[in-house]
């Protein structure tokens, strides 16, 4: 497992309806000031279980790594079986210079008054 700069490598789990799958992704993400959404993506390593089940088509799903987890949309594979994953908003993996909303100080450590 590889965590980046801009993005996130390495194992997750991949829920499509009722069915998990344990994938590999590369995934990683930019911030559109268009319209003030953060939109990440990526590819899937092939994997045989989710191509048997998904045929070739798209589907909503869920993703989850060990930083995080948000819904997406599992695209069409391309030439050599890898699907492409896209999400929008908070990603599945930590940006940089943000630190986690459990590891963020409450709002009196970072005003000096409790609001």
């Amino acid at each position: 497992m590889i965590g980046n700069d801009d993005g996130y490598s390495g194992p997750a789990r991949l829920t499509v309806g009722q069915a998990v799958f344990d994938i590999q992704v590369e995934l990683r993400g930019h911030f559109e000031p268009i319209d003030g959404r953060y939109h990440w993506y990526g590819r899937v390593a092939p994997n045989e279980p989710l191509a048997a089940a998904l045929g070739g088509l798209k589907a909503d799903a869920v993703i989850l790594t060990p930083q995080g987890s948000g819904p997406c949309e599992v695209a069409e594979p391309d030439t050599w079986d890898r699907y492409r994953i896209t999400g929008y908003s908070t990603p599945p993996f930590p940006l940089p210079g943000r630190v986690p909303a459990d590891k963020a100080p409450d709002r009196a450590d970072r005003t000096g008054t409790k609001e």
